[in-house]
């Protein structure tokens, strides 16, 4: 197998334990704290934005290569390890079934929602320091 054939097998996991980790959180066996993780990195992984942005030469990547997946492997290990089984199983039928896109749609934009309100907000309080 070729490196570029095992760089799209490990993406094509990792897509698939996103969405296990997005069905765990929303399991009630799962722990709260785990839960907590799980929404952050789900949420990190489905963002459009970037902590440090990818045009940043080396750094900007790094997020996305190195933090991402830590976290998604810590929460991994958060979450029972019969529930994780579960999700995985059921994550695998919805990406073959295709209805694992319209997820990842609205998790993009209840992250692009977030994004807004924060900026909204941010706005706010500048404009509230200038005095405006």
């Amino acid at each position: 197998m070729s490196f570029l054939q095992r760089w799209k097998t490990r993406v094509q996991g990792f897509e698939a334990d996103t969405y296990a980790l997005y069905l765990a959180c929303k399991d009630p066996r799962t722990p709260w704290y785990a839960k907590l993780l799980v929404a952050c990195v789900v949420g990190y992984a489905a963002s459009p934005i970037d902590l440090i942005p990818d045009f940043v030469p080396v750094f900007g990547l790094l997020d996305d290569l190195i933090v991402v997946p830590l976290g998604a492997a810590l929460a991994i290990k958060m979450v029972p390890g019969e529930v994780m089984a579960e999700c995985r199983e059921k994550g695998r039928l919805a990406i073959q079934a295709g209805s694992a896109k319209k997820t990842r749609w609205l998790a993009a934009a209840m992250v692009i929602a977030i994004w807004c309100l924060t900026l909204a907000l941010l706005v706010r309080f500048v404009l509230g320091l200038v005095g405006c």
